[in-house]
């Protein structure tokens, strides 16, 4: 017999209602409006490790579904939309399992004029209005690496965290690029230490992790300007001091093209009409993005995305 209903209890229902009025109501105290974009998009993004999922049309071109609102919100930007914020459905393909669904809520907003900390203070807020007063610390991903493994993640060699890496975690014979070698000791040997640990704000990340981020500084000392946030060693949110430089997204989408070619992925092409609106001219700003079901795992105490979706993706 097919089991129609839920996967979730009424009192899960209406926390997640709660909690969705309670993101709405923290936006309207501070004069950022809801704005609503396609979930169906021309054009998926050129992101490596991020597969969107497409819908056939016949006779006509497929389309995507979204796996972050940001494109269309950007092109809202350099209209003069000024601060905004989405609370929606995003979709991303191959992500299943206790943290991840291929469908799920994002909630994302843009600050114009606020820098990279500005950001992390109001996502502070946000987060401790929902969860509670907790501890809250920032580190940058370099000394974190420095703490944990005593490694320099900017400038060893691929070698040397390949040899990390095998030092580490038991794996089979791999062949990875420096950077999927760094995901990999960050998610394996870096993220298990923030456990227990209260709100912990990771910044500044490596230039080649820049994705959609400015970069500053020179030489050994250039970063991202990107903060990644992890409550009790789940991250729950991603943030960046925007990129604006058409000429600089361009490169780098052909730099992801390479990489997706390499890993025997589709080539994607670049959304013109994000480079155009760039090229308009989008406003300085600070833009993140968060994950709605893990900040409801959280303040749940769930152990898997399930318990808060109504209908996870074996039910939907």
């Amino acid at each position: 017999m097919t089991d129609w209903r839920p996967g979730v209890s009424r009192d899960v229902l209406r926390a997640r209602a709660a909690l969705l009025a309670q993101l709405r109501a923290f936006f309207a105290e501070r004069d950022v409006y809801e704005v609503d974009t396609p979930v169906l998009g021309a054009f998926g993004v050129t992101d490596p490790h991020i597969e969107c999922l497409m819908v056939e049309r016949p006779g006509q071109s497929p389309r995507f579904l979204q796996s972050s609102p940001e494109f269309a919100m950007k092109r809202l930007l350099a209209t003069g939309s000024g601060d905004i914020y989405q609370l929606g459905k995003v979709f991303r393909a191959g992500e299943e399992g206790g943290r991840h669904n291929p469908e799920f809520t994002m909630l994302e907003w843009y600050r114009l004029g606020y820098s990279l900390t500005e950001l992390m203070d109001e996502v502070r807020q946000l987060v401790t209005e929902v969860l509670g007063a907790r501890v809250s610390v920032t580190h940058t991903y370099r000394d974190l690496f420095r703490d944990v493994l005593d490694l320099d993640p900017f400038t060893a060699s691929t070698d040397d965290l390949a040899q990390c890496a095998r030092n580490h975690i038991d794996l089979a014979t791999l062949t990875l690029d420096r950077d999927d070698w760094l995901d990999l000791l960050m998610s394996h040997c870096v993220e298990p230490t923030l456990r227990n640990r209260g709100m912990v704000f990771v910044r500044d990340y490596p230039p080649t992790q820049a994705a959609l981020a400015r970069c500053s500084g020179e030489g050994r000392d250039r970063v991202a300007e990107r903060f990644e946030l992890y409550v009790d060693g789940v991250e729950i949110a991603n943030g960046y001091h925007e990129l604006c430089d058409p000429v600089e997204l361009r490169r780098r989408a052909d730099a992801d093209n390479v990489r997706r070619r390499e890993l025997g992925r589709p080539h994607r092409e670049l959304d013109e009409r994000l480079v155009a609106a760039m090229e308009s001219g989008l406003p300085d700003c600070s833009g993140v993005a968060l994950g709605v079901d893990r900040l409801l795992m959280l303040q749940r105490g769930a152990q898997h995305i399930a318990e808060v979706l109504p209908f996870a993706g074996d039910r939907a």
